[in-house]
């Protein structure tokens, strides 16, 4: 059985296909999108070995449009500043939900006291021998 002959054409086309997504910022297997060789091999899906035996030209083309470039691509920009903006309404969420539990747990034990002293109330009322209960009010069946 013998191996299939690669398509050094192919990967070629693969690893300029790869630098571009990366450079315009829309990589498709890479989850960092980081502008490094390590991604630019995983976004074209080739191996380290088969990239930098022969095709590291394109590898080196690639780090220099990346340094030529001097900025990070216009998409991580706003992932970036979406990611700020996030970690800040993520920031007044916490606040808020900290005040929330604050003002649950006085709550609570409000309710403690009023239920510890109607029970309390409830206890003296039957214990007291001079108290007499009085019949709950009949309610009248409404006339039709």
């Amino acid at each position: 059985m013998s191996r299939r002959p690669r398509d050094l054409e192919a990967e070629r086309t693969a690893l300029r296909a790869a630098a571009d997504r990366l450079l315009a910022g829309t990589p498709l297997r890479s989850a960092s999108g980081k502008l490094s060789a390590t991604e630019l091999l995983r976004e074209s899906g080739l191996r380290r070995d088969v990239a930098y035996g022969d095709h590291k030209d394109l590898i080196e083309e690639f780090q220099a449009r990346v340094k030529a470039q001097h900025c990070t691509p216009a998409a991580m920009q706003e992932l970036a500043e979406q990611n700020a903006q996030l970690k800040g309404r993520l920031a007044d969420a916490t606040k808020a939900l900290a005040h929330e539990q604050k003002t649950s747990a006085a709550l609570r034990r409000i309710i403690a006291e009023l239920d510890l002293e109607l029970h309390q109330a409830q206890d003296g009322l039957g214990r007291d021998g001079n108290v007499t209960r009085l019949p709950a009010p009949r309610r009248s069946t409404p006339r039709r």
